[in-house]
């Protein structure tokens, strides 16, 4: 692999030790762009390295006490269904179309993770944390179904969408949603790998390789995440998936004007969305404030 790679697998594992998901994002466009592979076999060996870097991370997680299991492993087991029939459905769909729609759940999750700064998770991350309750297993179940075929699908480990279900559905501290996503992610990625792998052709020599540096990073991630507040850096990923995705989604639409014009589009939607979001949020605000 080239210096640009490993660095960028680095930053993979970092992420997904330090925010629990998001690494797939980052993962799928540099092994297709960077390293070169087929649209399939990057998805395919993306939701390897992905669900074994979460699997090495989690255990850091673990010893801090940051994993609900019964939650963890119930919206896993769902996931992984899911991931496993999307692994098999992939094989219907052309590469270009996977690569579009994982470049729609980029914007997705940057839309999400944005508005996560008014929302109960944004909450969470500054330690004013939901009030524990019941994990609602009824709703966590057709949710973990849903993540996991878009997992298989498109190879997006669903950790952007996990992290928020579990702070705002099941009520966990971000911290605690954070590790138990990890485990969800594991059990999801590997399910997709296994859906992916009766007709995607893997190298698994450069897939070790790009796992190692990954692992490494999820290391420093999981300690850094013990240390500092999320938050910002949470927001300023957000802003990179948005670029990325919209560039990602304009190569697959193909003409020059037509790309330019949909780039264009998405960014002052998205911005749009989240100044009003964020009125919102002040408007919601000031009624507490005067309490």
């Amino acid at each position: 692999m080239s210096t640009i790679a490993i660095i960028a697998a680095l930053i993979v594992g970092f992420v997904v030790g330090l925010l629990g998901g998001g690494g797939s994002i980052m993962a799928v466009p540099t092994l297709v762009y960077l390293v070169e592979l087929s649209e399939k076999s990057a998805i395919a060996t993306s939701l390897f390295v992905i669900g074994t870097t979460s699997a090495v991370a989690v255990v850091s997680h673990a010893r801090a006490g940051n994993v609900a299991w019964r939650a963890g492993v119930v919206f896993g087991i769902c996931a992984m269904a899911g991931a496993f029939v999307g692994g098999n459905l992939a094989s219907l769909f052309p590469g270009e179309m996977l690569l579009a729609g994982f470049s729609l759940i980029m914007l997705l999750a940057a839309v999400m993770m944005l508005r996560g700064r008014k929302t109960p998770a944004a909450a969470a991350v500054t330690h004013d944390a939901p009030k524990p309750r019941r994990v609602p297993f009824r709703k966590l179940i057709p949710l973990g179904i849903g993540v996991g075929l878009l997992t298989g699908l498109v190879g997006a480990g669903g950790g952007f969408i996990v992290v928020p279900t579990l702070v705002v559905v099941a009520g966990l501290p971000i911290r605690r949603a954070i590790g138990t996503s990890l485990l969800v992610v594991t059990m999801n990625s590997y399910a997709g790998f296994l859906g992916h792998i009766s007709h995607v052709t893997i190298d698994y020599k450069l897939a070790v390789a790009f796992l190692v540096a990954s692992i490494i990073g999820s290391f420093v991630g999981a300690e850094v995440n013990k240390r500092i507040d999320a938050s910002r850096l949470r927001i300023g990923f957000a802003y990179f998936v948005l670029i990325a995705g919209t560039l990602i989604l304009g190569e697959q639409l193909g003409a020059p004007m037509i790309r330019s014009g949909f780039a264009a589009t998405v960014v002052v939607f998205v911005v749009l969305s989240v100044r009003r979001l964020a009125a919102r949020g002040q408007a919601e605000a000031m009624p507490a404030s005067a309490e």
